[in-house]
């Protein structure tokens, strides 16, 4: 089920903004502030007419006290809650339907693609509608290496990804992507996956609905705290490639009237 609805986007609450940063975070109270730090720098230098969301997905620890005390000296940060744990594709739509910026980019809470590599995003979306970071396209780029059993769990996963879906991309899992808005808005408030297994919906959804994607090679290091587990989110994320079979043949996706 896609559950409840999620709020408006309300672009009449502050000025035009360029560019939305999205960061889903689940307990997430020591990592979070080195990144929103690192994240403000950034902006501050390079775009200064920026919104950074963090969408705090029902935490048990101290995540939304941390932002809401940065927030204090990062008048672009504010918080989004889900209410209730509800999964990192739940917060990133959420996120993505708040954003106000012309473009709007997720990434991951660890900042394993480093928040500078967003230039390479945005610089490709010049000629696209969507941009998403790679490991595969050149790994050279890889810092810090998953374990072997996980990038070779991922290969067959992208393997997986294209018999089901048609999506042919080298690594739709990275949880680094930049979307041109209003066009792409479409492709959230059609997300029906809730969990890690969304990001090869949102780029079936893109290429339903005509959006030109591009993907991009990006720096990226492994951190080992990551939330993902290889066997139990392998599975779950098997079973999200036959809901996206089964909810384009039952027309969850319907196509945008031209």
């Amino acid at each position: 089920m896609a559950g409840p609805p999620l709020p408006p986007n309300d672009r009449t609450m502050t000025a035009p903004v360029a560019l939305s940063i999205v960061i889903p975070a689940y307990n997430e109270e020591r990592r979070l502030p080195r990144t929103l730090e690192r994240v403000h720098e950034y902006v501050r230098c390079i775009h200064p007419a920026c919104e950074v969301i963090v969408v705090d997905d029902g935490s048990s620890d101290g995540t939304g006290e941390v932002v809401s005390k940065m927030s204090a000296e990062m008048p672009e940060l504010r918080l989004v809650s889900n209410g209730q744990n509800r999964g990192k594709g739940y917060s990133v739509r959420h996120g993505m339907l708040e954003a106000r910026g012309r473009v709007a980019l997720f990434t991951d809470a660890d900042l394993s693609a480093p928040i500078e590599e967003a230039a390479k995003l945005l610089e490709a979306l010049e000629a696209a509608d969507v941009a998403i970071g790679s490991r595969a396209m050149d790994r050279t780029l890889i810092a810090v290496h998953q374990s072997r059993i996980r990038e070779l769990a991922g290969i067959l996963f992208n393997w997986m990804v294209r018999l089901f879906t048609g999506v042919r991309f080298k690594d739709t899992q990275c949880g680094f992507k930049a979307f041109a808005m209003p066009e792409a808005r479409i492709v959230f408030e059609q997300q029906r996956i809730e969990d890690f297994g969304f990001d090869p919906e949102i780029l079936f959804l893109a290429e339903r609905h005509g959006l030109r994607a591009t993907e991009v090679p990006v720096r990226w290091a492994h951190d080992a705290a990551t939330k993902v587990h290889a066997v139990r989110d392998s599975a779950r994320m098997f079973a999200d490639l036959l809901r996206i079979r089964w909810n384009a043949a039952t027309g969850r996706y319907p196509r945008r009237a031209k």
